[in-house]
């Protein structure tokens, strides 16, 4: 099932309404990301680099396996990389690692200051 969601592809297309799709199977696995807060807390002592690669693993492992599943369970993945050189079955980029690498550790800062926030009455 698709829903609407803003996308970058109104923004480049000039369209000032920002629309665009998604797909219900998007909001559990975005919603799953709640679940790496303490392992966050856990691996805070480990050096930069190390949690870099860690997080790039995680991100890369997680696309795989919902991209596997959703497959399975109905026969089309979300998304598809095709067959790029650097895709594995279609469902991840091999050369998307560096650029999650940099995004686990921009979470890593997000979560921090989230962590900051005080909720008022």
């Amino acid at each position: 099932m698709e829903i609407a969601f803003t996308g970058i592809g109104s923004i480049l297309r000039g369209d000032p309404r920002l629309t665009g799709w998604t797909y219900l199977w998007m909001f559990p696995i975005y919603g799953s990301a709640v679940m790496l807060e303490p392992v966050h807390d856990m691996i805070r002592h480990v050096p930069l680099w190390i949690r870099g690669i860690f997080w790039a693993g995680v991100i890369i492992a997680v696309e795989y396996l919902s991209g596997f599943t959703i497959r399975t369970l109905v026969g089309v993945c979300p998304w598809d990389y095709g067959k790029s050189a650097f895709a594995v079955d279609g469902l991840i980029r091999l050369d998307y690692v560096p650029f999650w690498y940099v995004v686990g550790l921009l979470f890593e800062r997000l979560h921090d200051l989230l962590d900051r926030v005080e909720a008022r009455k």
